[in-house]
């Protein structure tokens, strides 16, 4: 595969990586302060929601 096929991949790649990182921060944000008048499991929930984001924007480097 040549170069110009292959950084006609990484483009989108990278897109997707940025918008994960950011809706992963947006998540994150909104939960802040929430944690403490929440039902007990919800922390985790949203912890591991954006454990997966994050992995998967790793995943796309």
């Amino acid at each position: 595969m040549d170069i110009c096929c292959r950084n006609s991949r990484t483009k989108p790649r990278q897109g997707l990586q940025k918008d994960l990182r950011a809706l992963a921060a947006n998540i994150r944000a909104d939960a802040e302060g929430r944690y403490d008048r929440a039902e007990p499991g919800w922390r985790s929930g949203v912890e591991g929601t954006l454990l997966r984001i994050e992995k998967t924007a790793a995943q796309l480097a």
